[in-house]
């Protein structure tokens, strides 16, 4: 049985991951920390299940206090550094799932990880269909070069461009030289309208309510267009993902940087 503790359990995703690691016969829902609820325990939080896991307001007191082997973070990009840096000084496994790390911040995070000897999760995004439309994308970049990303999020997201378009872009840059795309004389009649550059690839990031998580990866050559989108319609897709993380993280003795390095 693995032991486990939540980080923002009040969050969409987070309520998921709670209800899924309290239902799962391998896992055990030992804690959970958040900022409000100090000396509570899980089922008297609104919405979650019924558990008698207690909660915390300080990640630290948290696990000090319980044996815990993983700790699935799914708070801001502001507190998952700092969330992942403490469970590792502690020797528990991090499972993170939020984004803003930088190349910086990865590196030292591994180095701390394989110093610690143990298991690092880093994951832009937990959908197995979004690692798939991810892999799918870098394979025809080898083909069709020319590329455009369009991601879609609801407009409750904090950071644009997503985790997942720019680890996508990161996972064509691979496979295709960096150029420019467009007409070389083209000018911008509103400041933004060709989307982020990435190495020559345009990203654009639309936040509207109703929306969950959604991308389409656009590819065009001559006489033909490709495109290769995936949807998330509800937050239960993240959670055999998240389930993966925490499975594979206790076998492994570094960082691992997204999704598609584990799956196969």
């Amino acid at each position: 049985m693995i032991k486990v503790a939540v980080a923002g359990p009040r969050g969409k995703m987070g309520r998921e991951a709670v209800k899924m690691i309290h239902e799962a016969d391998t896992l055990e829902l030992v804690a959970v920390v958040d900022s409000k609820h100090d000396g509570m325990l899980v089922r008297q939080l609104d919405g979650l299940p019924p558990s008698d896991a207690p909660v915390y307001n300080e990640l630290e007191r948290c696990l000090t206090s319980q044996t815990i082997d993983v700790l699935v973070d799914l708070t801001t990009p502001a507190h998952g550094k700092r969330h992942m840096e403490i469970a590792l000084d502690h020797g528990v496994r991090p499972v993170v799932g939020t984004t803003g790390f930088t190349d910086e911040d990865i590196t030292n995070l591994r180095k701390k990880a394989e110093e610690k000897g143990i298991g690092a999760i880093i994951a832009p995004n937990f959908a197995i269909g979004a690692i798939l439309m991810m892999k799918f994308a870098q394979t025809a970049a080898k083909y069709l070069p020319d590329v455009e990303i369009i991601e879609m999020h609801h407009d409750r997201k904090l950071d644009a461009p997503s985790g997942t378009a720019l680890k996508t872009a990161q996972l064509i840059s691979e496979v295709r030289e960096a150029k420019q795309q467009g007409h070389p004389d083209e000018t911008e009649e509103l400041k933004g309208a060709r989307g982020a550059d990435f190495e020559g690839m345009s990203i654009h990031s639309v936040r509207l309510p109703g929306l969950v998580a959604h991308q389409e990866v656009l590819f065009g050559g001559v006489g033909q267009t490709l495109k290769i989108r995936h949807d998330s319609m509800n937050r239960e897709s993240f959670m055999p993902g998240v389930k993966l993380s925490i499975e594979t993280v206790m076998g492994i003795d570094t960082l691992v940087y997204g999704l598609e390095n584990i799956i196969e």
